[in-house]
């Protein structure tokens, strides 16, 4: 299908739709190149909305980088909302990428970014909307379609294995030209799938799902995981050792519609310090590597000079853990107030919130501050290694409040391990301490309340963490707690405390696909054909959808999620090298059930194995 065809059967569908814009192209920073002359064409694929989509840095960063190459095509690829899909399927049109408005299905490589669990349908669904066989087993051995896909949840892609032909492990900027590289090369020779994906699984940092065999034991859980032929036992994750030198977009495609995060971005640094025990990026993005101001400041420059933006946010686990945060933000200060550009930062640590940080915040913006406490006790935050006090909790809200602020969030958690109901209302009493703080400030904005928001997601234990090994709580658990945390709230504050919370049931899926194994493939595709898309969206979330397809598959969620699993036993995503080894994290497990805490990277190496495979010092 022509991309005259394909305009011709979309432009009198488009004021039938919601943003229409999302599904034309062409924006200011598009990039299109001759077909003819480029040796790949990638369709990257982001399984959410465009608005959604168009947000994301890494999708900016990679999308630039490979057209940066004169072989090589990138184009974007966004899940259709659900009216323009119903549209699409009633009109016979194909899935299409935005640069050439040609079908997906005719590209050499098809790439999605897994940011999130609960895009898995999302995907099932662009991949028959492309018409590609769903499984990969059903592709042939033609080297065309190679479907792939890289990003935080690949480092455990079992649920979804059978659906990919390779999965990229870790940072991207190097090895996604690599793998390229050989797809251009093979291509040439005439290679075909299976010759392709042996030779790429030999990439570091690439994992081909194909060539490994899972076995169960009676219980459910795996025996082992076994490679064929000469196939590594376990894969290495990839990652950019010279962050301050790695490839930084100088533009962004600018949309022409609204999306999430409408700004430059600038990311800063690369990894966490902290530690904390729930936390899977703070582990998963080991080693922590950090930009220099200079660096950081000419690429803010470059993107809002090229894109336009008139607003920047800085990018990272923890900005406020830069060594140079003070020179950072005085000279970023400098060049956004000259240009008139504001600034914005994401939520800021307590523990190293100063009085010269809020001097420099008071020049960013003046409406509201977060801050993420995480557990309502000491006692708890310990446990999670969360190395915050409630004095420096206090301090941080009284530091916000003399300096002009009145709405303060704070996020936390519930359903961590080891809780108890007195850990709940401690996130009451935080809050009602902090109300009665802003009215002890003599110099409080007049005219203003004060509003606490408090934000409250069920723990969801994840892969790599010290709690990979921890039950999930159930609904029942989390009902109890959600009631005790509001009961819990002094009534005088209950206007100036607002209380919110996520679905279960969707936290629950998370769990069990954050933690699953292939088996749960099969689950996927009966959700999807139940009718199941767009399950991070709460308004579009059908627990039934997936209630039925593991009824279908003979599957419980239960033993996913609700299941502790023992030390030794063989964890789906053992085979894949994250540079955290499963040593540490038994001894952070053990150490969370004592409430005893681990100092941060900076302060003393705990041992996670990371230096060691990375050859070097983190710091």
């Amino acid at each position: 299908m022509s991309i005259i065809s394909i305009l011709s059967k979309i432009e009198p569908l488009l004021l039938q739709v919601q943003k229409p814009s999302q599904y034309i192209g062409g924006e200011v920073g598009s990039i299109i190149k001759d077909k003819e002359k480029v040796d790949v064409r990638f369709a990257f694929c982001f399984p959410d909305t465009y608005e959604i989509g168009m947000s994301h840095l890494g999708m900016k960063i990679l999308y630039s980088l490979t057209n940066e190459r004169e072989n090589f095509w990138c184009e974007r690829v966004f899940a259709p909302d659900t009216d323009f899909e119903q549209l699409m399927r009633a009109h016979d049109i194909p899935l299409y990428a935005l640069e050439s408005l040609e079908p997906v299905r005719d590209f050499d490589m098809i790439g999605f970014t897994l940011q999130y669990e609960l895009a898995y349908t999302n995907i099932l669904n662009m991949l028959d909307l492309a018409r590609i066989p769903l499984c990969a087993r059903d592709r042939g051995d033609s080297l065309a379609q190679m479907v792939f896909a890289g990003g935080p949840c690949v480092c455990n892609p079992e649920p979804i294995a059978d659906f990919f032909d390779f999965f990229i492990l870790g940072e991207g900027e190097e090895v996604n030209l690599e793998v390229m590289d050989l797809y251009a090369q093979m291509k040439k020779e005439g290679a075909g799938r299976r010759e392709f994906l042996q030779a790429a699984a030999r990439i570091e940092g690439v994992y081909v799902p194909s060539l490994y065999d899972v076995t169960y034991n009676e219980d459910g859980t795996i025996a082992s995981v076994c490679p064929r032929g000469d196939a590594s036992k376990t894969i290495r994750k990839r990652i950019i050792k010279d962050f301050d030198k790695v490839y930084y977009p100088e533009t962004f495609v600018v949309p022409y519609t609204e999306i999430v995060h409408d700004r430059s971005v600038v990311e800063v640094l690369r990894g966490c310090i902290r530690g904390c025990r729930f936390c899977q990026a703070g582990f998963i993005y080991r080693p922590f590597r950090e930009k220099q101001p200079d660096t950081i400041c000419k690429q803010a420059q470059d993107l809002c000079r090229n894109t336009g933006y008139e607003d920047l946010s800085l990018s990272s686990l923890s900005t406020s853990d830069h060594s140079r945060i003070d020179e950072m933000l005085t000279k970023l200060l400098d060049i956004t107030e000259e240009k008139r550009v504001s600034m914005s930062l994401p939520s800021l640590r307590v523990d190293n919130f100063s009085d010269a940080l809020m001097e420099k915040i008071k020049r960013i913006r003046k409406s509201g501050l977060t801050f993420a406490p995480e557990a309502g006790t000491q006692r708890l935050r310990d446990v999670i290694n969360k190395n915050v006090s409630d004095e420096e909790i206090m301090r941080a809200a009284k530091v916000a409040f003399s300096g002009g602020y009145f709405n303060v969030k704070l996020y936390f958690m519930m359903g961590l391990p080891t809780e108890t109901d007195e850990d709940i209302a401690g996130i009451a009493e935080i809050a009602d301490r902090i109300v009665e703080l802003f009215f002890e400030n003599p110099n409080r904005p007049r005219g203003k309340m004060v509003q606490v928001s408090v934000s409250v997601a069920t723990f969801v234990p994840k892969p790599f963490t010290p709690f990979q090994f921890e039950p999930q709580a159930t609904e029942e658990e989390v009902r109890h707690k959600q009631e005790h945390l509001v009961n819990s709230i002094s009534p005088r504050n209950a206007r100036r405390v607002k209380v919110s919370w996520h679905e279960f049931r969707i936290s629950q899926l998370e769990g069990v696909l954050a933690r699953g194994d292939r088996r749960l493939s099969q689950v996927i595709y009966e959700a999807w054909r139940n009718g199941s898309r767009f399950d991070s969206w709460s308004d579009r979330f059908q627990w039934e959808c997936w209630e039925k397809a593991f009824a279908q598959c003979g599957l419980a969620p239960e033993f996913y999620a609700s299941r502790r699993r023992s030390y030794d036993e063989v964890l789906p995503w053992d085979h894949l090298n994250y540079l955290v080894d499963k040593p540490f994290l038994i001894r952070e497990n053990e150490k969370a059930k004592e409430a005893r805490t681990t100092p941060h990277c900076r302060m003393n190496c705990s041992g996670c194995g990371v230096n060691r495979e990375v050859g070097r010092a983190c710091f």
